[in-house]
């Protein structure tokens, strides 16, 4: 049996090693968002150096949060593989400590690290998420970015003064303030009996207000307005489920944004998914230990394969990958959320814990 003494020595090591690879992740990810932010971004009027250092810093947390597994997967690597150069694990092995045992306090901390990730992180990042794309707004910045969007939105809604066609080059506010706003008035025959050009576009109760608004009738001329507003029947709930990126709401909001989405008749599978990524993420970085265990717990007197080091990352970045694309059949709703989320863990981890036991139980 481990002793506490031990126990807490692994755990202990793990962290520290975590941390060191998170920083260096976050030190890279930085410089390299940083530099290439700011050469696109530098022509832009409003665009200071301390601006695009402090949108850099606000986009680290949902960066790190996507890359996590793949630190746990490095890390886990490399506390066993010099645990085994200093002939630690072998001594612990001698005294008839199963890999089971040493194993325990890395899965332990890898656990810990998700929850860590899923309590504090997450709502730290989905409200940074959410400045970013504000600022980015205010820039005057329109797609390409992780704090926009990939595609125009456009909303459809029918009121007393007819159908309104709403479109945008950007969202913020989970899709409350829309930038680049062109809002497209059909008459009863269907043809577009106006247009309106904002700058920005926000969301109140029953109502859009347009700022800094060119406005075009049919058969006149441009008139410029700086501010007005169209009436709207959409409601918010509405609006975020179909404008809102999932990253910008925290894990503890996003029960009750699906539980309002729903009763709108919305599908909500985009938030229910990255409800259940964030609860399985714990498990797949469990997995990813496991599979880092498959690879590096066998002594070599002379030193690691690199083959067998790098098959180990390779089915690291295989595990993201199946994640990934199950996270997009979620999304999609081709494959319901919950199954989508759990299942690319559950089975890495069976994996894992079958190849460790054909190779240390045989």
């Amino acid at each position: 049996m481990i002793g506490f003494t031990l126990w807490r020595y692994l755990f202990r090591r793990y962290v520290v090693m975590t941390i060191w690879f998170i920083l260096g992740v976050l030190a890279i990810i930085y410089m390299v968002d940083f530099t290439e932010f700011s050469s696109r971004a530098s022509r832009l009027p409003g665009y200071t150096l301390g601006l695009g250092a402090l949108l850099s810093l606000l986009r680290l947390p949902n960066i790190i949060q996507e890359t996590v597994p793949f630190v746990i997967l490095f890390s886990s690597i490399s506390v066993l593989l010099i645990l085994n150069r200093k002939y630690e694990l072998v001594v612990a092995r001698s005294a008839g400590i199963s890999a089971w045992q040493f194993l325990t306090p890395l899965c332990a901390a890898s656990f810990l690290i998700g929850v860590i990730m899923v309590a504090v992180v997450n709502p730290f990042s989905s409200y940074a998420l959410s400045k970013v794309q504000e600022l980015e707004l205010g820039l005057g910045i329109k797609r390409g970015t992780v704090g926009t969007i990939e595609r125009p939105p456009w909303l459809r809604q029918r009121t007393a003064d007819g159908v309104t066609i709403i479109g945008a080059d950007s969202v913020a506010r989970r899709g409350l303030l829309l930038g680049g706003a062109t809002f497209l008035r059909f008459d009863n025959e269907g043809g577009i009996a106006s247009r309106l050009d904002a700058e920005t576009a926000v969301l109140e109760d029953g109502h859009w207000i347009l700022r800094n608004t060119t406005r075009i009738d049919r058969g006149e001329k441009p008139v410029n307005v700086a501010e007005t507003t169209v009436k709207t029947n959409l409601r918010p709930e509405f609006v975020e489920e179909t404008l809102a990126s999932p990253q910008s709401i925290s894990f503890f909001e996003l029960p009750r944004k699906i539980e309002v989405a729903r009763s709108y008749g919305l599908g909500a599978n985009a938030f229910a998914m990255q409800y259940q990524s964030l609860l399985a993420l714990p498990m797949l970085l469990i997995a990813m230990t496991l599979i880092a265990a498959t690879v590096s717990l066998k002594f070599v007197r002379f030193g690691q394969s690199g083959a067998v080091i790098l098959s180990g990352i390779l089915a690291g970045f295989l595990l993201y990958v199946v994640s990934v694309l199950a996270k997009s059949f979620g999304t999609a709703g081709a494959v319901p959320p919950f199954v989508a989320a759990w299942l690319p863990a559950i089975v890495a981890s069976a994996l894992g814990i079958t190849v460790l036991l054909h190779k240390e139980d045989g």
